[in-house]
């Protein structure tokens, strides 16, 4: 059985690996808040056991074993966070934390038993995408920050990102959840904040949370001034 602490590093280098290809040592460290050092480190020992392949001065790749796990934390943590949520009642901006710490000691008996209980979802509740038992995850491929939409056009948001719960509560006061329309209205100069429309609401949306929030284009559809 793996620690915690590998998870958590076989977890965040496969995010990063998504994003970025090859992922770095400081791009593991300021995402994990270790040292270089301590990185470096665990890298090591994450090698020796082939679940990652290190190439000096590139950075690091998964192998299938080590992105197999890691999809397998991802699985057990999207699920907890929907069943705290849908289940508890646990605010959205909660879960992600509550999470973090259950997604280690679940067991597969249990995972299964709350994958049924929510209906078998292919969608945890901030729009990402829930890995199978099996081990296959949904492409996100298309999706865009939202801080990048031109003016005029109207949006779906596709998915959020957990990792600030601050930014979550605002999002909610808005109503910025997945699978609502945004029209954008207006951006203002110097990478300053959005003019958003919500329904038949207008808000003035900093650009930091904007980045925060992922959405599908509608080519077809444009929002009028």
């Amino acid at each position: 059985m793996l620690s915690p602490a590998i998870e958590d590093y076989l977890k965040a280098i496969y995010k990063l690996q998504k994003r970025h290809g090859r992922v770095t040592t400081s791009a593991i460290a300021e995402k994990l808040t270790l040292s270089n050092a301590t990185v470096t480190a665990m890298i090591k020992r994450l090698a020796k056991k082939r679940l990652l392949k290190h190439i000096s001065y590139h950075g690091v790749v998964l192998t299938n074993d080590g992105e197999k796990i890691a999809l397998k934390v991802i699985r057990r943590h999207r699920l907890v966070e929907s069943f705290l949520k849908e289940v508890l009642g646990v605010d959205w901006d909660k879960v992600h934390v509550e999470a973090e710490k259950l997604e280690h000691f679940i067991s597969d008996e249990i995972l299964d038993r709350i994958d049924q209980v929510l209906g078998y979802p292919k969608a945890d509740l901030h729009g990402d995408p829930i890995p199978t038992r099996d081990g296959k995850i949904e492409s996100v491929e298309g999706n865009h920050p939202l801080s990048d939409v031109e003016v005029g056009r109207t949006v779906v948001i596709s998915c959020v990102s957990d990792g600030d719960p601050n930014k979550l509560r605002y999002m909610a006061e808005l109503g910025l959840f997945p699978g609502v329309s945004v029209g954008i209205r207006d951006k203002a100069p110097f990478e300053g904040d959005i003019f958003i429309k919500v329904g038949l609401s207008e808000h003035r949306l900093p650009k930091d949370v904007a980045r925060s929030i992922y959405v599908t284009r509608t080519e077809e559809k444009r929002e009028e001034n």
